[in-house]
């Protein structure tokens, strides 16, 4: 308790606590589609394949918007550019609420819900921008762990769709959305770290380097499964178990759960045991628990209970690897989360088209379960080369914060020379 204490007293608690807020009601926002997707594909009659268009748009759509408001957020502030971004969603809820009755008003919905998703590198950086290095970690898992927001969309949006529609689902998330802009407005304060405002090359860099890329890629398999596969159950447990469209959500919402309650203990763990050798754990659990869960089609129970340990490794490796990203650009942090974000978040849009596929050509899903986890053994061996290199110039052994002296001169470097 005093470590936790000590830890809130090196920062701004309130700014903490207003980043996660607002990161957890985008992030019910995103899903919301998921989360009421029996509803949807009951009432306009979707095939498979729209039904899987429908869950893919918000993940693609919020993955391209990271970069942007990440960058929007280096020059009118990170506070301002989350009251910006809350304001567009709530206008399209209203939208949603009003306009959409229609498959091709829903695919206007869908990328009218990315602007939600779009809410994650600036949050990090604004609820961590307070905190010293050694806190970092632990502050981004806290700021991250609104991604129990998905567990809230997916237990509360099936139950009001079923109450009063799901249109209206819509215009209560626009109601709903107002509670975090105002504790953003009256308790959050823009972080001192903005003083440190880099050149324009120094914002673009990460895009140009081989770390980006891999962290991405990285991010792919840790945060894409995990948005994914969020979006996808809803509609598995529905028409592989047989569930009510309820049952369903509140299925779905035990392993999103599990996610983000995890997330907080990949910061925590990272910081103390490194990134490195947190994700190497992570993504060996993920891969074997997928492949498990796609195994045990046939019974409910097991496989909830297989989900429910690859989320808690995916709400892990999410944490673990945002400790290792204000190490590696401690300059522009929010920029280069925001990339590897939207990079890594595009993941997550091929999980509901690889499941698709998978029962369509196969009969099963037990492929597309497979292939996510052949993709997160693949992108494990690509870390365990490249951490080689990481600790020689930015890292301790293991992906720990260096604390010597000399460290954030070499991470300039590392920044301005890619």
């Amino acid at each position: 308790m005093s470590d936790f204490k000590s830890f809130l007293k090196a920062g701004h608690a309130p700014t903490l606590f207003a980043s996660f807020l607002y990161f957890a009601f985008s992030c019910c926002i995103w899903v919301m589609n998921g989360a009421m997707a029996p509803f949807i594909t009951e009432d306009l009659k979707l095939t498979a394949a729209q039904k899987g268009l429908m869950l893919s748009i918000p993940i693609f759509a919020g993955a391209f918007m990271r970069f942007p408001l990440g960058i929007l957020a280096q020059y009118v502030g990170r506070k301002a550019a989350t009251l910006v971004e809350m304001s567009m969603i709530a206008v399209a809820m209203i939208y949603g609420y009003f306009y959409v009755h229609t498959f091709d008003n829903l695919l206007a919905m869908g990328a009218l819900l990315g602007i939600a998703g779009a809410s994650f590198g600036v949050a990090l950086s604004l609820g961590s921008g307070w905190f010293p290095p050694k806190y970092k970690g632990l502050a981004m898992g806290l700021v991250g762990a609104g991604n129990v927001g998905t567990a809230v969309s997916v237990l509360v949006a099936p139950p009001l769709a079923q109450a009063y529609g799901w249109q209206t689902v819509y215009g209560f998330a626009a109601i709903a959305i107002c509670l975090p802009m105002l504790v953003m407005i009256f308790f959050a304060k823009e972080p001192p770290d903005r003083d440190a405002h880099a050149s324009f090359r120094e914002h673009i860099a990460c895009l140009f380097e081989k770390d980006g890329w891999a962290f991405s890629i990285i991010y792919g398999v840790t945060f894409g499964g995990f948005i994914g596969l969020t979006s996808f159950l809803p509609s598995y447990y529905y028409e592989q178990f047989h569930v009510s469209k309820v049952q369903a959500g509140q299925l779905t919402m035990l392993a999103a759960f599990m996610a983000a309650a995890l997330r907080i203990f990949g910061g925590w763990i990272s910081d103390r045991w490194g990134g490195v050798n947190t994700l190497t754990v992570v993504i060996i659990t993920v891969a074997i628990s997928l492949v498990l869960a796609g195994m045990a089609g046939d019974s409910l129970i097991l496989t909830t209970l297989l989900l429910m340990l690859c989320f808690a490794a995916l709400g892990t490796g999410n944490g673990a690897l945002f400790q290792l990203v204000p190490l590696r650009w401690p300059l522009t942090t929010a920029v280069a989360g925001s990339m590897i974000g939207e990079i890594g978040a595009l993941g997550g849009g091929l999980v509901p088209n690889a499941m698709g596929l998978a029962k369509t050509h196969t009969g099963s899903y037990l492929g597309g379960f497979v292939a996510i986890a052949v993709l997160a053994v693949l992108s494990l061996v690509m870390m365990r080369v490249m951490q080689i290199r990481w600790t020689r110039t930015w890292a301790e052994k293991g992906g720990r914060a260096r604390t010597t002296g000399s460290t954030s001169g070499a991470y300039r470097d590392n920044t301005v020379k890619a």
